[in-house]
């Protein structure tokens, strides 16, 4: 069976010394959009947009530094605890999405004290912004032929010639799809439906979405986790379920707080 061979170069532009990969590209606009995302929020329920300035720094570098960290500690831990400086060589590669995303809630909290605004409000509409950030950087890691999914012969396999010849499942092209779906979903959940009065709702069902999704995917993803070959579940399934636990809670406390005060 012949298969789909992917092998564009991760390089976008090379130009008089100047080097723009597809990675930096996209991660660039996604955070491009998800910052339009929150400014289109911001105008239509009349907040201070300015102030969206301020969360975009606060959140890219809580995104960057998390993701990072996350990377380093959970998984490939025994080479940077071996090379700590290595931490801080982000150029090399290596963001865990777990991590990137703790560090956009402690962001957005520090914004929520300096804004005054519900903490719980703000998680909401982030999270719109957040599922189609989450689809271009999987789109990223699609030109960049990482996050790799098992061999398989199904026939929408791809062939990532730079790794390899096995034909593999696109699971960055499967994430991506997922995240994007979401971002629809929950858009037309917060323009049409009252489930944003019931604040962290929202956010819930976006964590409930988004790692039922990164937990079911994970199993036709490549190990990423060395020291977990062994176990049941890899690195990034163990990382998705504490996600997943405070999703079902947020989701679940809004309409169970109110069934109560009805009786």
């Amino acid at each position: 069976m012949d298969h789909f061979i992917w092998n564009i170069d991760p390089v976008l532009i090379s130009f008089m010394g100047l080097t723009i990969h597809w990675y930096g590209a996209l991660f660039a606009t996604a955070i491009g959009c998800g910052f339009q995302v929150m400014k289109r929020i911001y105008i239509k329920e009349g907040h201070d947009v300015e102030s969206l300035d301020n969360l975009l720094i606060y959140c890219v570098v809580g995104i960057i530094v998390g993701a990072r960290l996350a990377h380093c500690i959970f998984y490939d831990p025994a080479y940077y605890f071996s090379h700590p400086l290595k931490i801080f060589a982000i150029w090399e590669g290596g963001l865990a999405s777990h991590g990137g995303g703790v560090g956009a809630i402690l962001a957005l909290f520090y914004y929520h004290k300096k804004t005054k605004m519900p903490f719980l409000f703000l998680l909401d509409r982030l999270a719109i912004a957040t599922a189609i950030f989450g689809f271009f950087v999987r789109v990223a890691n699609f030109m960049n032929s990482e996050i790799l999914g098992i061999p398989t012969s199904v026939p929408w396999a791809i062939i990532f010639e730079r790794i390899d010849m096995l034909p593999r499942h696109p699971a960055q092209l499967y994430e991506a799809f997922a995240y994007l779906t979401i971002f629809i979903s929950l858009s037309v959940i917060f323009k049409y439906t009252k489930m944003k009065l019931k604040q962290g709702a929202i956010f819930g069902l976006f964590l409930c979405l988004v790692f039922s999704a990164r937990f079911m995917i994970e199993f036709i993803k490549v190990t990423q986790a060395a020291y977990a070959d062994g176990f049941i579940l890899n690195a990034g399934q163990m990382l998705s379920i504490p996600f997943l636990i405070v999703g079902i809670c947020l989701l679940l406390k809004p309409y169970l707080i109110g069934a109560k005060t009805r009786i």
